[in-house]
């Protein structure tokens, strides 16, 4: 350690509900040091950031800086307490002014226009609306307005995701001669060429506990990638179910050096009928993008989108719909009406069809919702209102409301995260089912295993880009991983 310890983050536990996101996490921090917190997707990175700059309150542990207890129900009182985060999204209010989100933290004006300058953004006015700048100058700001506090500790969340090359120096300049200068600093980040250029030691969350503490020398990513892998969950042996998938075909997807701002750059690929292409990333690498531009969510900035070798410019999710591309959000209250019942949810589609007002079919419709309740096993005994189900009950209202349509293209946006092992196994033999009967799936996982299990091929994306195309037979945890750390020496396009 290199001097006094200035924050020290002691078995800290944290349930939701029956989620279990943190068991035994800790980390410490000393003056001049830069700490790299390190963890696979789903590891508890997110849930001990926002615990230890007071976000969250833990359920059990302590959280001490500069040896005395911190009860920070906040990040207001972090700051306070000299621990100033910046989260990976801009924590700056779009509506306002700089000057008015300057006051809002009461952060002095002119050390925050010298850090803005240092930074390497020129021309900032105090009157510019925080909604009219791009998202780099967006998280200098945010870093700017954190260094102007002077922090004891200041946490950087994926500080340099989505700047450009110049902006990314001068961050790691700056934070390193803060850090000579006394500060204490906790570095979030998934690329290893920064760790290695700038921390002095690496701390290993796995499934919610800290499982290793590294100096960084020759050789620590290896050790790194092993202690984030250890031993996994069994979730089954694959099903092994041939598909139809072959490149002679027709691509029902294909997708040419796609661009959307500000992080997806170049992505190429082409998704075959009878495929399931599993798409591997860590958070921030640009797949959240991929997957809205694809559904109609977001329009791309440049590049070309091919549905059944037709141009496909949708500027709507009800245009990817029509098209035969549907999507499965990550997040499962975007898309559930959580105060209706099971089958309400499952025949939204057929009642959205403007064709079908006044005349609903309600035999077809019935026979097709109950099908995809059987298919899929979906608890219905509080069907009431499906926000009383579970997770993974309500994780299969949200496939079976396609499943009850028809599936051309399907874009499963990690459709098994938060439940149970048991309702993963019945959603992998679905899947190559699917795709057994000629629909193309998309498939974006934060867990590595599932590759081997539901895919055919990987692409692994890195900041934005297709770094490397993987079969399933070779995607073995360690060789995704070392990929999606931007590791692989391949590049190119599927």
């Amino acid at each position: 350690m290199s001097g006094t310890q200035l924050l020290d983050a002691t078995g800290i536990a944290k349930n939701f509900g029956a989620v279990r996101a943190l068991t035994d996490a800790s980390l410490c921090v000393s003056e001049g040091e830069i700490v790299a917190l390190m963890g696979a997707n789903g590891a508890g990175k997110s849930t001990f950031v926002k615990i230890i700059t007071g976000a969250l309150r833990p359920d059990t542990g302590m959280v001490l800086i500069r040896g005395k207890e911190a009860r920070v129900g906040s990040p207001a009182e972090a700051r306070r307490s000299g621990l100033v985060p910046v989260y990976q999204e801009p924590s700056l209010i779009p509506d306002l002014h700089v000057a008015d989100n300057l006051r809002l933290t009461d952060t002095p004006v002119d050390p925050f226009m010298r850090w803005v300058g240092e930074l390497g953004v020129a021309d900032l006015a105090l009157s510019d609306m925080i909604g009219d700048l791009p998202l780099a100058t967006l998280r200098i700001l945010d870093l700017a307005r954190a260094l102007a506090s002077e922090p004891d500790v200041l946490l950087l969340d994926e500080m340099t995701a989505a700047l450009p090359t110049d902006l990314v120096e001068r961050v790691l300049k700056v934070t390193r001669e803060q850090a000579d200068k006394g500060m204490g600093v906790i570095y979030v980040s998934h690329r290893f060429s920064e760790i290695s250029e700038l921390c002095d030691r690496a701390s290993v969350l796995r499934d919610g506990k800290t499982v290793g503490d590294l100096k960084i020398e020759s050789g620590v990513e290896q050790r790194a990638v092993e202690l984030m892998l250890g031993q996994k969950l069994d979730l089954g042996a694959r099903e092994v179910i041939e598909t139809h998938a072959g490149k002679g075909e027709t691509p029902r997807i294909r997708v040419r050096e796609l661009a959307i701002a500000p992080k997806v750059s170049n992505i190429t690929f082409d998704l075959f009928p009878g495929e399931v292409l599993g798409v591997v990333a860590l958070e921030g690498q640009g797949q959240d993008e991929l997957f809205e531009c694809l559904a109609g969510f977001v329009p791309p900035s440049s590049g070309a989108i091919e549905v059944n070798g037709k141009s496909a410019g949708f500027r709507h999710p009800a245009d990817a719909i029509a098209a035969g591309v549907k999507f499965v959000p990550g997040d499962r209250a975007e898309a559930l009406l959580a105060q209706r019942s099971v089958r309400e949810n499952i025949a939204l589609p057929f009642s959205a069809r403007i064709g079908n007002w006044g005349n609903l079919k309600l035999r077809r419709e019935r026979d097709r919702v109950a099908h995809a309740i059987e298919r899929l096993q979906i608890d219905t005994r509080a069907q009431g209102e499906v926000q009383r189900l579970s997770g993974g009950n309500q994780q299969k209202v949200t496939i079976g409301r396609w499943l009850a349509t028809g599936v051309e293209t399907l874009l499963l946006f990690d459709p098994t995260r938060g439940i149970d092992v048991r309702t993963k196994r019945q959603i992998y033999p679905l899947v190559r089912e699917l795709a057994q009967q000629g629909a193309s799936v998309l498939f974006y996982t934060s867990e590595l295993e599932e590759i081997a299990l539901a895919c055919d091929r990987a692409v692994v994306i890195f900041n934005g880009r297709v770094v490397d195309v993987i079969d399933a037979a070779d995607a073995d945890d360690q060789t995704l991983l070392h990929a999606a750390y931007g590791l692989s020496a391949q590049e190119g396009a599927a």
